[in-house]
C-alpha cells in the first residue's frame, strides 16, 4: 500500500496533516522561548499552555458530538480558519491578552503533531471513512508520520529568530514565524475545501428487532469508551508535565537557546516520524495494542534517563529516542480508538479520547513550570514515569480484547462498497432495512 493507492480525500486529509504541522512544529520550540524572551516566568508560560489545554478539552467533546450528527469537513474548514485569525494577531501585536486568547484558542505550543486541535475528532472521524479496519493501523500511523515530519520540518525553521536576531532584535525575532503559520492555514483551506466528504450523518433501525441490536451494540462501546477515558487521565497528566515545556526545560537546564534546541528537536521529529511508519507495519504482524505497549515501555525507561543526563547533547539523543519511541505508536492508538465504534459515533470516540487526556494533560505545564522555577528539574519527569507506567499496565490489559483481526488485504487500503463484520464484533453497524431522519 502507498501513498498513491489512498482514496483521494485520504490523501487531502494526510497532505494537510502534514501542512498544518510545520507551523506546529516551529512554535512547539519558540513559543515558550518567545514569551521567555518577552519576560514572562515558567508559571505565567505553564499557565497559559494550560489555559489551552482545558479550552480545548472543552470544545473538543462539542466538536466530537456535532460532527457525528452533521458532516466533518466544515470543522476542520473552521479551525484553519481560527488559525489563520490567531497567527495574524500573534504577528501584529505582543499584546499579553491577545497573546494568551490567541494561545488559548489555536493551541501554540503545545505541538499537535499536525493534529487540528480541538477540531481533532472530525479529522480523525473522517480520516477512517474510506479505510478498512485491518489497514487503519498503517494509514494512522502514515497520518500520524506525516505529522512529525511536518513538525521536523517547522522545529528546523524555530531556528530562524536566531538568524534574523541582527535585523530584528529580542522578542520582534519570532514575530515572523506567526505569518509562515498562517500560510499553511490558507494552504489548508484550499487543500480541504476541494475534499469529498461521503458521511451524511447517523443512520437509525427501522425495526423494533434492530433497535434493541442498536442498544445492545451502543452499551458494548459505552463500556469500551468508559475504559479509554480511565485510561487515558494517567497518560495526560504525564504528558502535561514533561512535554509543553521542554524546550524552556533545555534552556533552564542547559543555558541553550533556538540555535540549540531547533535542529534537536528537528531530528527528534523526524526519527519518530519513521518510526511512526515502522509501528504502522508492525501493527499489521502483531497487532495494534502489542505494537503500541512494547514501544512505550523502551519511552518510559529513557524518560527514567533523561533528566540525569549530565550534557546537552546526551539529554538530546535520550529525548530523541524517547520520542521515537513514545511518540511513532499515537497512530497505532488513534486506529485503536476509532476501531471501538461504529461510523456513527467516531467523532464521540475520538473527541473522548482527546479530552480525557487533555484535561488532565491542561494541569501539567502549571506544575511543571511552578517546579522548574523552583529548581526542581528533574521532578516533573518521575512523576510522569510513575504515571506512565500505571498507564502501560492498564492498557494492555483492557484493550487487547478490542484488536481488529489481522488478514490478508488488497493493496489499495480502501474499503469495500459494503464493510462486512461479524454481529457479535463491538462495531458491527446495522446496515438492514435503515432510514435516515
Amino acid at each position: 500500500m502507498s501513498f498513491f493507492d489512498l482514496h483521494p480525500t485520504t490523501r487531502r486529509l494526510l497532505l494537510a496533516r502534514g501542512l498544518r504541522s510545520i507551523g506546529q512544529g516551529m512554535l512547539v520550540v519558540d513559543w515558550a522561548l518567545y514569551l521567555h524572551a518577552l519576560g514572562w516566568n515558567g508559571i505565567a508560560i505553564g499557565a497559559v499552555l494550560s489555559g489551552a489545554g482545558l479550552f480545548g478539552a472543552a470544545l473538543s467533546l462539542t466538536v466530537g458530538l456535532s460532527s457525528d450528527r452533521l458532516r466533518r469537513k466544515p470543522f476542520l474548514l473552521i479551525y484553519e480558519g481560527i488559525a489563520l485569525i490567531s497567527s495574524t494577531a500573534a504577528l501584529l501585536t505582543a499584546q499579553p491578552a491577545i497573546l494568551t486568547s490567541a494561545a488559548i484558542v489555536s493551541g501554540f505550543g503545545r505541538g499537535a503533531n499536525g493534529a487540528a486541535g480541538p477540531f481533532s475528532p472530525a479529522e480523525q472521524a473522517w480520516l477512517a471513512e474510506e479505510v478498512l479496519p485491518q489497514r487503519r493501523g498503517r494509514v494512522y500511523s502514515l497520518n500520524t508520520a506525516l505529522g512529525f515530519f511536518g513538525m521536523s520540518l517547522g522545529a528546523l525553521m524555530a531556528i530562524l529568530p536566531s538568524v534574523w536576531a541582527g535585523w530584528l532584535g529580542g522578542a520582534l525575532a519570532y514575530r515572523p514565524l506567526f505569518a509562515l503559520a498562517g500560510l499553511t492555514a490558507i494552504a489548508n483551506l484550499v487543500l480541504l475545501g476541494q475534499a469529498q466528504e461521503e458521511y451524511r450523518g447517523p443512520v437509525h433501525a427501522a425495526t423494533l428487532q434492530e433497535q434493541q441490536h442498536e442498544a445492545q451494540v451502543r452499551r458494548q462501546e459505552n463500556r469500551a469508551l468508559e475504559k479509554l477515558v480511565l485510561v487515558n487521565a494517567f497518560n495526560g497528566v504525564a504528558i502535561g508535565l514533561i512535554g509543553p515545556l521542554i524546550s524552556y526545560w533545555f534552556a533552564v537546564r542547559f543555558h541553550v537557546g533556538p540555535s540549540a534546541i531547533a535542529p534537536m528537536m528537528a531530528l527528534a521529529f523526524a526519527v519518530t516520524g519513521a518510526s511512526s511508519l515502522l509501528t504502522g507495519r508492525l501493527t499489521e504482524r502483531i497487532g495494534l495494542v502489542r505494537s503500541v505497549v512494547g514501544a512505550r515501555i523502551i519511552g518510559l525507561a529513557l524518560l527514567v534517563l533523561l533528566p540525569l543526563m549530565p550534557t546537552y547533547w546526551l539529554a538530546s539523543l535520550a529525548y530523541l529516542l524517547r520520542s521515537a519511541f513514545n511518540r511513532g505508536s499515537l497512530g497505532a492508538r488513534q486506529a485503536l480508538t476509532v476501531g471501538l465504534v461504529r461510523d456513527e459515533r467516531r467523532g464521540l470516540a475520538t473527541s473522548l479520547n482527546a479530552v480525557s487526556a487533555q484535561l488532565p494533560q491542561s494541569v501539567g505545564p502549571t506544575i511543571a513550570g511552578y517546579l522548574l522555577d523552583a529548581g526542581q528539574l528533574t521532578l516533573p519527569f518521575y512523576v510522569a514515569a510513575v504515571l506512565q507506567a500505571i498507564y502501560l499496565v492498564w492498557y494492555d490489559r483492557v484493550f487487547r480484547q478490542y484488536e481488529p483481526p489481522r488478514e490478508s488485504l488488497g493493496d489499495t487500503g480502501r474499503p469495500p462498497l459494503v464493510e462486512a463484520r461479524p454481529a457479535s464484533h463491538p462495531n458491527h453497524s446495522i446496515r438492514r432495512r435503515i432510514r435516515r431522519k
